[in-house]
């Protein structure tokens, strides 16, 4: 009986994610209530405090579907791509720009972290989430740069932190672009040519070495 209750309370606890995710895609985070999730998962409102504290713990759960395995991906150990980090990074991003383009539910959880959360407040606990998220991002992308730099993966004088900005500026910029007019290009066929193109501007272009040398 214990077994059935766990996993019955498992089952509506992913429901009220499923309806929070559609509710939030079809509306907008903004103008979304947990009264309008309860009505789309069919609980009651004390059945999702039950599972969670508010709105932004629940908009947390939504987005940890999308965003737990690329933060395993960019977290990952230098040890675990010792050989190879560029490759790996690469593989990071492609994994992320083609999961968007044939996943569709990682297409609509990114389209409502990019596209339709309202963020006016700072102090939201979803706006400081997604900084914080943002943070330790570009944080683990220099530190993967300049594995490969030590590996001679990338010039030596490359300047880490803006070659870090320049690439995740130019691949969420593009998948950003898709999700806002996803019939204006293939992401699945784009997305492994601009990131080399990206990467190859690393190796190259004058403008992402350091100014000392």
């Amino acid at each position: 009986m214990a077994r059935a209750t766990k996993e019955e309370a498992l089952e509506t606890r992913n429901r009220i994610v499923d309806a929070a995710e559609e509710v939030f895609y079809t509306r907008g985070l903004a103008q979304t209530s947990l009264a309008d999730v309860a009505v789309a998962a069919n609980v009651t409102r004390g059945a999702i405090y039950w599972h969670f504290k508010n709105k932004a713990d629940l908009f947390e759960a939504m987005s940890e579907r999308v965003r737990l395995p690329m933060e395993a991906l960019m977290g990952a150990s230098s040890e675990e791509y010792a050989v190879d980090p560029l490759g790996h990074l690469r593989n990071t991003w492609l994994h992320l720009l083609q999961d968007a383009a044939t996943n569709e539910r990682s297409r609509r959880v990114l389209d409502i972290l990019f596209l339709k959360c309202e963020l006016v407040d700072r102090d939201d606990p979803i706006w400081i989430r997604q900084q914080d998220c943002y943070r330790r991002g570009l944080e683990n992308m220099e530190r993967i740069l300049n594995d490969a730099v030590a590996r001679k993966q990338l010039p030596a004088n490359l300047d880490v932190r803006l070659a870090a900005l320049t690439l995740h500026g130019q691949v969420i910029g593009l998948l950003m672009n898709w999700l806002f007019s996803p019939t204006t290009f293939d992401l699945a066929s784009v997305a492994g040519p601009v990131i080399d193109t990206c990467l190859d501007s690393l190796r190259y272009s004058p403008s992402q070495r350091r100014a000392n040398g």
